[in-house]
Protein backbone atom coordinates (compact mmCIF):
# COMPACT_ATOMS: atom_id res chain seq x y z
CA UNK A 1 0.00 0.00 0.00
CA UNK A 2 1.32 3.51 -0.76
CA UNK A 3 -0.25 7.01 0.04
CA UNK A 4 0.14 10.08 -1.76
CA UNK A 5 0.06 12.45 0.84
CA UNK A 6 0.02 15.80 -1.33
CA UNK A 7 -1.62 15.96 -4.51
CA UNK A 8 -4.49 18.65 -6.01
CA UNK A 9 -7.71 17.17 -7.32
CA UNK A 10 -8.92 20.13 -7.44
CA UNK A 11 -7.06 21.58 -10.72
CA UNK A 12 -8.57 21.76 -14.29
CA UNK A 13 -6.30 19.14 -15.28
CA UNK A 14 -8.37 16.65 -13.81
CA UNK A 15 -11.51 17.98 -14.01
CA UNK A 16 -12.53 16.03 -17.26
CA UNK A 17 -11.50 12.64 -15.84
CA UNK A 18 -11.18 12.88 -11.59
CA UNK A 19 -13.17 8.96 -11.29
CA UNK A 20 -10.82 7.59 -13.89
CA UNK A 21 -7.51 9.26 -11.97
CA UNK A 22 -8.71 7.79 -8.69
CA UNK A 23 -9.22 4.34 -9.88
CA UNK A 24 -5.78 4.26 -11.75
CA UNK A 25 -4.11 4.83 -8.49
CA UNK A 26 -6.16 2.24 -6.64
CA UNK A 27 -4.94 0.08 -9.28
CA UNK A 28 -1.63 0.32 -8.80
CA UNK A 29 -1.64 -0.14 -4.84
CA UNK A 30 -2.04 3.87 -4.24
CA UNK A 31 -4.95 3.38 -1.39
CA UNK A 32 -5.36 7.42 -0.37
CA UNK A 33 -5.21 10.14 -1.38
CA UNK A 34 -5.01 14.31 0.36
CA UNK A 35 -6.24 16.63 -1.88
CA UNK A 36 -4.44 19.88 -0.81
CA UNK A 37 -6.14 23.56 -0.52
CA UNK A 38 -4.29 26.79 -1.65
CA UNK A 39 -7.05 28.56 -1.22
CA UNK A 40 -9.74 28.92 1.46
CA UNK A 41 -12.54 30.86 -0.65
CA UNK A 42 -11.82 27.50 -3.16
CA UNK A 43 -12.77 24.79 -0.29
CA UNK A 44 -16.07 23.92 -0.82
CA UNK A 45 -14.85 22.68 -4.06
CA UNK A 46 -11.98 20.86 -2.84
CA UNK A 47 -14.63 19.02 0.45
CA UNK A 48 -16.60 18.17 -2.10
CA UNK A 49 -14.50 16.47 -3.96
CA UNK A 50 -12.91 14.37 -0.75
CA UNK A 51 -16.60 13.50 0.51
CA UNK A 52 -17.14 11.56 -3.19
CA UNK A 53 -14.75 9.24 -2.71
CA UNK A 54 -14.47 7.07 0.50
CA UNK A 55 -10.75 6.80 0.04
CA UNK A 56 -9.84 10.79 -0.69
CA UNK A 57 -9.62 13.41 2.22
CA UNK A 58 -8.28 16.97 2.33
CA UNK A 59 -6.91 19.82 3.65
CA UNK A 60 -8.20 23.03 4.42
CA UNK A 61 -5.41 26.66 3.62
CA UNK A 62 -4.28 29.24 1.70
CA UNK A 63 -0.69 28.98 -0.07
CA UNK A 64 2.01 31.48 -0.03
CA UNK A 65 0.92 32.47 -3.63
CA UNK A 66 -2.33 33.78 -2.48
CA UNK A 67 -1.57 34.86 0.96
CA UNK A 68 -2.34 38.54 0.11
CA UNK A 69 -5.51 37.37 -1.47
CA UNK A 70 -7.00 35.96 1.77
CA UNK A 71 -5.40 38.26 4.66
CA UNK A 72 -9.06 37.83 5.75
CA UNK A 73 -8.33 34.74 6.97
CA UNK A 74 -7.83 34.08 10.47
CA UNK A 75 -6.83 30.91 12.52
CA UNK A 76 -9.98 30.35 14.05
CA UNK A 77 -11.55 30.01 10.23
CA UNK A 78 -9.18 27.53 9.82
CA UNK A 79 -9.97 25.93 13.07
CA UNK A 80 -13.75 26.08 12.38
CA UNK A 81 -13.48 24.38 9.02
CA UNK A 82 -11.59 21.55 10.23
CA UNK A 83 -14.88 20.01 11.95
CA UNK A 84 -15.49 18.08 8.56
CA UNK A 85 -14.61 14.23 9.02
CA UNK A 86 -12.62 14.38 5.55
CA UNK A 87 -10.39 17.75 6.91
CA UNK A 88 -7.05 16.26 7.82
CA UNK A 89 -4.74 18.62 7.85
CA UNK A 90 -3.58 22.52 7.62
CA UNK A 91 -2.27 24.23 4.47
CA UNK A 92 -0.80 24.43 2.47
CA UNK A 93 0.96 27.72 3.85
CA UNK A 94 4.23 29.02 4.24
CA UNK A 95 6.62 30.36 1.92
CA UNK A 96 8.04 31.32 -1.26
CA UNK A 97 10.26 33.46 -2.34
CA UNK A 98 10.87 32.07 -5.74
CA UNK A 99 7.81 33.63 -7.13
CA UNK A 100 7.21 35.92 -4.53
CA UNK A 101 3.60 36.34 -5.78
CA UNK A 102 2.43 37.55 -2.16
CA UNK A 103 4.04 39.75 0.13
CA UNK A 104 7.38 38.79 2.38
CA UNK A 105 4.64 40.15 5.12
CA UNK A 106 1.58 38.26 3.67
CA UNK A 107 3.65 35.35 3.49
CA UNK A 108 4.99 35.29 6.74
CA UNK A 109 1.58 36.43 8.61
CA UNK A 110 -0.25 33.85 7.11
CA UNK A 111 2.24 30.93 7.60
CA UNK A 112 1.93 32.00 11.57
CA UNK A 113 -2.11 31.91 11.58
CA UNK A 114 -1.80 28.01 10.37
CA UNK A 115 0.99 27.41 12.55
CA UNK A 116 -1.60 28.46 15.35
CA UNK A 117 -4.03 26.28 13.60
CA UNK A 118 -2.25 23.36 13.45
CA UNK A 119 -1.27 23.76 17.57
CA UNK A 120 -4.89 24.43 18.47
CA UNK A 121 -6.40 21.46 16.58
CA UNK A 122 -3.35 18.87 16.16
CA UNK A 123 -3.50 18.47 12.47
CA UNK A 124 -0.67 18.61 10.57
CA UNK A 125 0.69 21.61 8.82
CA UNK A 126 1.77 21.16 5.22
CA UNK A 127 4.35 23.34 4.58
CA UNK A 128 5.08 24.70 1.35
CA UNK A 129 8.66 26.17 1.65
CA UNK A 130 10.92 27.17 -1.74
CA UNK A 131 14.21 29.36 -2.03
CA UNK A 132 13.35 30.21 1.70
CA UNK A 133 14.98 27.77 4.05
CA UNK A 134 16.18 29.75 6.84
CA UNK A 135 13.20 32.08 7.28
CA UNK A 136 10.81 28.54 7.35
CA UNK A 137 13.48 27.29 9.63
CA UNK A 138 13.33 30.40 12.03
CA UNK A 139 10.10 30.53 11.89
CA UNK A 140 9.16 27.10 12.98
CA UNK A 141 11.89 27.35 15.88
CA UNK A 142 10.04 30.42 16.47
CA UNK A 143 6.32 29.24 16.55
CA UNK A 144 7.48 25.33 18.45
CA UNK A 145 9.08 27.41 21.17
CA UNK A 146 5.15 28.67 21.93
CA UNK A 147 3.92 24.76 21.81
CA UNK A 148 4.27 21.93 19.73
CA UNK A 149 2.43 21.34 16.79
CA UNK A 150 2.46 18.72 13.92
CA UNK A 151 3.72 19.21 10.15
CA UNK A 152 5.32 18.11 6.76
CA UNK A 153 7.89 19.93 4.62
CA UNK A 154 6.12 19.02 1.43
CA UNK A 155 7.67 18.20 -1.78
CA UNK A 156 11.01 18.94 -0.37
CA UNK A 157 13.94 20.28 -1.97
CA UNK A 158 15.74 22.38 0.03
CA UNK A 159 18.57 22.16 1.72
CA UNK A 160 20.27 19.58 4.90
CA UNK A 161 20.09 22.34 7.14
CA UNK A 162 16.57 22.53 6.78
CA UNK A 163 15.45 18.88 6.90
CA UNK A 164 17.75 18.98 9.91
CA UNK A 165 15.77 21.58 11.98
CA UNK A 166 12.29 20.51 10.76
CA UNK A 167 13.38 17.03 12.74
CA UNK A 168 14.60 18.28 15.54
CA UNK A 169 11.57 20.24 15.79
CA UNK A 170 9.36 16.75 15.48
CA UNK A 171 8.39 17.47 11.53
CA UNK A 172 8.77 15.09 8.84
CA UNK A 173 10.12 15.55 5.31
CA UNK A 174 7.97 14.37 1.76
CA UNK A 175 9.23 13.62 -1.28
CA UNK A 176 8.29 14.31 -4.56
CA UNK A 177 8.97 12.70 -8.23
CA UNK A 178 11.58 15.72 -7.94
CA UNK A 179 13.84 13.08 -6.33
CA UNK A 180 13.91 10.97 -9.52
CA UNK A 181 15.31 13.68 -11.37
CA UNK A 182 18.68 12.72 -13.09
CA UNK A 183 20.85 15.64 -11.72
CA UNK A 184 19.41 15.73 -8.42
CA UNK A 185 22.33 13.56 -6.58
CA UNK A 186 21.81 16.76 -3.60
CA UNK A 187 18.68 16.22 -3.22
CA UNK A 188 19.01 12.07 -3.02
CA UNK A 189 21.97 11.95 -0.40
CA UNK A 190 19.42 14.30 2.03
CA UNK A 191 16.95 11.81 1.30
CA UNK A 192 18.94 9.03 1.89
CA UNK A 193 20.42 10.60 5.71
CA UNK A 194 16.42 11.17 6.82
CA UNK A 195 15.34 8.78 9.44
CA UNK A 196 13.37 6.26 8.43
CA UNK A 197 10.27 7.21 10.89
CA UNK A 198 10.06 11.06 9.38
CA UNK A 199 9.69 10.19 5.62
CA UNK A 200 6.42 10.52 3.22
CA UNK A 201 5.91 10.18 -0.27
CA UNK A 202 3.85 12.47 -2.99
CA UNK A 203 2.94 13.53 -6.00
CA UNK A 204 2.36 17.42 -5.99
CA UNK A 205 -0.10 16.21 -9.22
CA UNK A 206 -0.29 17.84 -11.84
CA UNK A 207 3.01 19.26 -11.21
CA UNK A 208 6.37 17.49 -11.19
CA UNK A 209 5.55 14.36 -12.77
CA UNK A 210 8.43 11.50 -12.02
CA UNK A 211 10.52 10.09 -14.22
CA UNK A 212 9.90 7.93 -16.76
CA UNK A 213 6.86 10.81 -17.02
CA UNK A 214 8.79 13.64 -16.41
CA UNK A 215 7.31 16.96 -18.40
CA UNK A 216 3.85 15.14 -18.56
CA UNK A 217 0.96 15.73 -16.58
CA UNK A 218 1.43 13.96 -13.15
CA UNK A 219 -1.24 12.16 -11.35
CA UNK A 220 -1.14 10.17 -7.77
CA UNK A 221 -0.77 6.47 -9.75
CA UNK A 222 2.75 7.90 -10.63
CA UNK A 223 3.67 8.04 -6.59
CA UNK A 224 5.16 4.31 -6.91
CA UNK A 225 7.49 5.82 -9.31
CA UNK A 226 8.79 8.56 -6.38
CA UNK A 227 8.24 5.71 -4.02
CA UNK A 228 10.96 3.72 -5.79
CA UNK A 229 13.57 6.55 -6.37
CA UNK A 230 13.14 7.22 -2.80
CA UNK A 231 14.02 3.39 -2.52
CA UNK A 232 17.30 3.73 -4.85
CA UNK A 233 17.77 6.58 -2.79
CA UNK A 234 17.96 4.91 0.70
CA UNK A 235 19.68 2.01 -0.45
CA UNK A 236 16.79 -0.30 0.05
CA UNK A 237 13.53 -1.91 -1.51
CA UNK A 238 10.19 -0.37 -2.62
CA UNK A 239 8.01 -2.24 -0.50
CA UNK A 240 10.25 -1.41 2.58
CA UNK A 241 9.47 2.29 1.49
CA UNK A 242 5.86 1.69 0.64
CA UNK A 243 5.76 0.14 4.52
CA UNK A 244 7.59 3.34 6.07
CA UNK A 245 6.31 6.15 4.44
CA UNK A 246 2.66 4.60 4.88
CA UNK A 247 3.47 3.75 8.99
CA UNK A 248 4.56 7.36 8.94
CA UNK A 249 1.38 8.52 6.92
CA UNK A 250 -0.86 7.58 9.25
CA UNK A 251 1.12 8.40 12.47
CA UNK A 252 1.13 12.00 11.20
CA UNK A 253 -2.11 12.01 9.54
CA UNK A 254 -3.93 10.59 12.39
CA UNK A 255 -7.45 11.79 11.90
CA UNK A 256 -7.37 9.39 8.32
CA UNK A 257 -8.83 6.75 9.94
CA UNK A 258 -6.88 3.05 9.02
CA UNK A 259 -8.10 0.66 5.94
CA UNK A 260 -9.75 -2.28 7.76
Amino acid sequence: MLVDSHCHLDFPDFAAERDAIVERARAEGVELLVTISTRVHKFPEIRAIAENYENVFCSVGTHPHHADKEPEITTADLVKLTDHPKVVAIGEAGLDYFRNNSSVAGQEQGFRRHIAAARETGLPLVIHAREADNDVARILEEESAKGAFPFVLHCFTGGEDLARRGIALGGYVSFSGVISFKKNDGLRAIAAGIPRDRILVETDAPFLAPEPYRGKRNEPAFVTHTAKALAAARNTDTATIAQQTTDNFFRLFSKVPKPA
